[in-house]
């Protein structure tokens, strides 16, 4: 998978899971890697071309051409660029046919209902329900 970087990580600061795996990320990231705070008070969606609440959905990615990658893929682009051997690793594994197709399902199951989980602002995380 050809990732064109810089990577920029779109992430959910005030859900608790998102905010504490990012952090990690950012510890191991080098200059490919720009991580934006979607919850953050001059957070503007509509620079991007989405709203605010495309962005509360699923994590998103951009890479340096425009591209946006969403929930998995994006994770598998994330995972492509950190500098750790075991990343990249996991990304290929995860784009294996029939794992992908879990690892999709599995994702947005908890993307759903990530609101639930516990150290998660309550003005954020939240996805209207259909």
């Amino acid at each position: 998978m050809t990732t064109h970087c810089p990577l920029t990580i779109f992430f959910d600061g005030a859900c608790g899971v998102c905010s504490k795996e990012m952090t990690y990320y950012r510890s191991i990231a080098d200059e490919r890697l720009i991580f934006i705070d979607i919850s953050a008070d001059d957070f503007c969606p509509q620079a991007f071309g989405k709203s605010q609440l495309d962005f509360q959905r699923e994590l998103h990615v951009c890479d340096s051409k425009g591209n946006f990658f969403t929930g998995v893929d994006a994770f598998r682009k994330l995972w492509d660029t950190l500098p750790s051997p075991f990343y990249p690793l996991l990304s290929s594994f995860t784009g294996l046919p029939g794992i992908h197709l879990a690892a999709r399902g599995g994702y947005k199951v908890f993307a759903k209902f990530r609101h639930l989980l516990p150290n998660s602002a309550k003005s954020s995380c939240q996805l209207p329900r259909h």
